[in-house]
């Protein structure tokens, strides 16, 4: 088994998201958009849960179509509050739909949302040299910055630690441990 960060050896599914997605530089909107709302959907849950969950989350919120998910009305949030396969919290759904409008004001203000958050790092990965799991923080005083000025815009589950799993998951922080095979490749 190749070296990787100790929190993705748990299992198989974990250490797929690691080695395939998580800290990889992501710049697509429609994924960053994706990844704002389910980590939103972990607060207080564990990652694993919401990864056993994802495919149906896909389905249930239109792959992540922002222009859809802005458009949904209370009619859509109770069909999603019934669906079994998601996380049913409705503060949460409802969030995500808020989300998604401040997402499309975003994209309007600045011409993507990649554009836009990618700005806090000067578009570029922040490179961390962490070599225990006991050195990565849950936030930093960047997330803070970026979890205000989110809020400012209307966006909610938008805490600092939510935005830092956010920037850790689509690369603007490298925070793979330096044993971590994925590190060199994210450097």
């Amino acid at each position: 088994m190749e070296n990787r960060c100790e929190w993705a050896q748990k299992n198989e599914l974990m250490a797929k998201y690691h080695d395939e997605e998580w800290g990889k530089p992501l710049h697509d909107d429609q994924k960053l958009f994706e990844f704002l709302i389910m980590e939103g959907m972990q607060a207080g849950l564990s990652w694993l849960t919401i990864l056993k969950k994802r495919e149906a989350f896909r389905l249930a919120f239109d792959h992540f179509d922002v222009q859809k998910v802005a458009a949904y009305d209370q009619q859509k949030v109770l069909e999603l509050m019934s669906n079994p396969a998601i996380i049913r919290n409705r503060q949460k759904i409802e969030a995500s739909i808020n989300n998604a409008k401040c997402f499309l004001n975003v994209v309007a203000e600045f011409g993507s949302f990649d554009r836009y958050i990618w700005s806090f790092v000067n578009y570029k990965p922040i490179q961390n040299c962490w070599t225990k799991p006991s050195d990565l923080p849950a936030k930093t005083e960047l997330s803070d910055l970026i979890s205000d000025d989110l809020r400012r815009r209307g966006f909610k589950f938008v805490g600092s630690t939510i935005v830092y799993a956010h920037m850790q998951a689509t690369g603007m922080v490298n925070d793979h441990l330096t044993h971590c095979f994925c590190y060199q490749e994210c450097k």
